[in-house]
């Protein structure tokens, strides 16, 4: 395979995640802040007589490597919109790193990175603000895996505009998950309905980081009680900030260091060998 057609589907998180409204549509207003890890899943690509996908790594048996698959979904729709002369058929593979159902955005950040690799390959003149546009339909969340970025997500999580004056990069984190997946429209569903009022985000990041909230944390606990007893163990691991993602079950710790972020990692994965562990940092 042509190892030079490569991207990475970086794990997204929710800083905060502040629902305000259920829709008479079924989907709810939030109000987000994205942020993204230096490590994903891994896509290559070459050129081929047809599209085919095959999905490796340690989570690719949670995954079906047909049509409805994301990846090769948002391949289609670029070749719909701009023609089989500049988006040739490709072989792809897909190397499954994040856990599926996890909060960090698994399937939206590998469409997205499928559609970057076209970009970058075959539609050059492409900005990422066009190319979140073409791709948003497929999933709130890809708009926002298209850059990578952190941003303030609204709508339904496909409104994006800047976190302005938000100084993240490069701050160690640590994600965990039980390996337990969680369905994000039951979480959404068990959401209790009440505003309990608006995510912002100014110079003080910090404080208004953890000041700020997950609403889906609680729903999720219930559906997913191993939520709750890693945010007990990585609060006790002193992170300036501890939350669950999305809808759960990955959670996250922000630390000041890389060397506490490591022995945060090396005293989970002692205690409970079975939980999924990635040691990063933000992009």
């Amino acid at each position: 395979m042509n190892v030079s057609m490569r991207e990475t589907g970086w794990a997204k998180i929710n800083l905060a995640l502040h629902v305000r409204a259920r829709r008479a549509d079924g989907y709810h207003e939030i109000e987000t802040l994205f942020a993204f890890v230096d490590g994903g899943d891994g896509i290559e690509a070459a050129v081929a007589d047809a599209d085919t996908l095959f999905i490796d790594g340690e989570f690719a048996e949670s995954l079906n490597a047909d049509a409805d698959n994301l990846v090769l979904r948002v391949l289609a729709l670029l070749r719909e919109r701009y023609g089989a002369s500049r988006v040739p058929p490709l072989a792809v593979t897909l190397t499954k790193r994040l856990p599926v159902a996890a909060g960090i955005g698994g399937g939206s950040a590998d469409a997205a990175a499928m559609a970057r690799l076209v970009r970058t390959h075959f539609l050059t003149e492409l900005g990422d603000a066009t190319l979140a546009r073409i791709v948003s339909p497929l999933g709130a969340d890809i708009a926002a895996c298209v850059a990578s970025k952190a941003c303030v997500g609204s709508g339904v999580g496909d409104e994006l505009s800047a976190a302005s004056g938000l100084r993240i990069e490069g701050t160690p984190v640590l994600l965990v998950n039980p390996r337990q997946p969680v369905a994000t429209g039951p979480v959404f569903a068990a959401w209790d309905g009440i505003d309990r009022g608006p995510l912002y985000i100014g110079a003080d990041h910090r404080a208004q980081l953890i000041g700020a909230r997950n609403d889906l944390q609680r729903p999720a606990t219930a559906a997913c009680p191993a939520i709750a007893d890693i945010l007990l163990e990585l609060g006790a691991l002193r992170p300036w900030l501890a939350r669950m993602s999305g809808s759960g079950a990955t959670c996250f710790a922000l630390f000041d260091a890389p060397a506490e972020r490591d022995a945060a990692a090396a005293t989970l994965a002692a205690r409970h060998p079975g939980w999924w562990l990635m040691a990063g940092a933000l992009r």
